[in-house]
């Protein structure tokens, strides 16, 4: 009983103090500049605006990177001429591209992309989840030109940490995809 009152004596004493504050969550701020554009000179039949932020790496066959050092990601294209009306295949293959990474995808939304003015049409797919790529797309003229683009980081995919980059390079995408042209 001496011990059991000497125990309640001490967390008494032991547990007066300062109140605790409970402290909000925190969440990691990441911010990006403000994209400035400039057209690129592939020197294939293709040029789009090009944010300042990233690099053009040229490929091999017309295929380029567009590289985003700072954050550690790349969109890769692939450049093809529509040959023989092998358009169905592309098309079929850009699809099933996109499509290969709903085994870890939460969702695959789709955005119909038409520019008349410059003979631009096709799809983007924004690939939301621990997905290898988050974004993905196609443009064609329909007659002549095709090309394909991968967003990938160099980064085991945890998309709850790389979201702020996935919505500021989505973005990016969409102003190549508005202002492809084909020569």
């Amino acid at each position: 009983m001496r011990y059991l009152l000497l125990l309640s004596v001490f967390l008494i004493i032991g547990s007066c103090g300062e109140d605790v504050t409970v402290k909000p969550n925190a969440k990691l701020r990441l911010d990006y500049p403000a994209p400035t554009y400039t057209i690129t000179n592939t020197g294939c039949d293709y040029n789009f605006l090009l944010n300042d932020n990233a690099s053009l790496i040229p490929g091999r066959n017309c295929g380029a990177m567009v590289e985003y050092q700072h954050m550690n990601a790349g969109v890769y294209l692939t450049y093809q001429k529509i040959k023989n009306q092998n358009l169905d295949s592309l098309l079929y293959d850009a699809q099933k591209l996109a499509y290969n990474h709903d085994i870890k995808a939460q969702s695959i939304p789709e955005q119909v992309f038409e520019n008349p003015d410059n003979k631009a049409y096709g799809i983007f797919y924004s690939i939301n989840g621990n997905a290898a790529s988050q974004g993905h797309f196609y443009l064609t003229d329909s007659v002549n030109n095709f090309i394909t683009g991968s967003l990938y980081f160099e980064a085991k995919p945890n998309f709850d940490s790389i979201y702020p980059a996935v919505v500021y390079l989505r973005e990016d995408i969409k102003v190549m995809m508005e202002t492809m042209e084909w020569e």
